[in-house]
């Protein structure tokens, strides 16, 4: 049996997760008729909780667009789970950081004592690991996420880490991406004709455009990201052939440090780099067993390597 405080917290919590909820289905929730629905509806009036009444025979209710109940509607773990995201987004690098500051200050106000220390504890002694190098205007993330989910063009200013000026372009964003400390917008730029991807911290100015477009169907931006940086040219091309399945390279080679292709006898590893010491101690590490196809000379800094541990082994 319902108390008249239940009833009047479970249809607050109707209205939070229906939007609309009319009036049978309001009583048959709480058990009573429908004028005892418009009596509770009074009562959370008068607490100052915007409750919005539509006509019809029974009439529905439902609290207006906008409004946000204070934090003690939520439990304890959902608080706990609030307070980490909150770090999380400082940690992001997105410039509004004073914004997640004073979310975590209005909900420390109004917590209990107990939730409050562990709040305070969660804070005080975590450190998020999660790094970040340029901060994003929350107005362009904003405006790229849009973008994103109504399907709509977007108009940018954008200035590329090889150019010192801007350029114009059209975009339609298919997906955003936080990966290694950067935004980034996975989009068909107008201007080149191909799909891209944007870091947002380049982004100059954005606006939002009439003009609608649909994206490839089960595009996967992170998987389109990471390919993309893998293939970002270097000095030397590097080919080899690792001996293994496609499952275990996976689990050795990062996502973004090279493209992986199933072939006969293992799997292919195409990547570039700048540093062939560098390349040959990864295949060193790898632990997997693998064939150099380009360049010659990574070849021979693979003998020059295992000869200097032949050689320290042996002292």
């Amino acid at each position: 049996m319902y108390s008249p405080t239940t009833r009047l917290l479970t249809l607050l919590e109707l209205l939070q997760s229906r939007g609309t909820v009319s009036g049978p289905e309001a009583a048959a929730r709480l058990e009573v008729d429908v004028r005892s629905v418009r009596r509770y509806v009074m009562m959370l009036r008068d607490m100052g909780i915007p409750v919005e009444s539509e006509p019809g025979r029974y009439g529905a209710y439902n609290l207006r667009p906008g409004f946000r109940l204070p934090p003690l509607m939520f439990t304890d773990a959902e608080m706990q789970a609030v307070i980490l995201g909150l770090m999380a987004v400082r940690q992001l690098g997105l410039a509004a950081t004073l914004g997640a500051e004073s979310a975590a200050a209005k909900i420390e106000r109004v917590l209990p004592h107990e939730l409050r220390e562990r709040v305070r504890a969660i804070q005080g002694v975590l450190t998020i690991n999660m790094p970040t190098y340029q901060a994003v205007d929350p107005n362009v993330l904003a405006r790229f996420s849009i973008a994103a989910y109504q399907h709509l063009r977007l108009w940018m200013e954008y200035r590329s880490g090889s150019s010192p000026e801007a350029t114009a372009r059209e975009v339609d964003v298919y997906g955003l991406v936080h990966h290694a400390g950067y935004w980034y917008a996975v989009s068909y730029c107008h201007l080149r004709q191909d799909k891209r991807s944007f870091r947002l911290d380049r982004v100059q100015s954005a606006r939002l455009l009439e003009t609608t477009f649909k994206p490839p169907a089960n595009f996967d931006a992170l998987a389109f990201l990471l390919s993309s940086i893998a293939a970002v040219p270097g000095a030397w091309y590097i080919e080899v052939l690792l001996k293994t399945t496609l499952e275990l390279a996976h689990r050795h080679i990062p996502d973004d440090m090279a493209v992986l292709e199933a072939a006969e006898g293992g799997v292919i590893m195409r990547l570039y780099t700048d540093n062939l010491d560098w390349m040959a101690r990864f295949l060193m590490r790898a632990a997997v067993e693998f064939s150099v196809i380009e360049p010659p000379p990574l070849r021979q800094r693979l003998r020059e390597l295992a000869q200097s541990i032949i050689e320290m082994a042996a002292e």
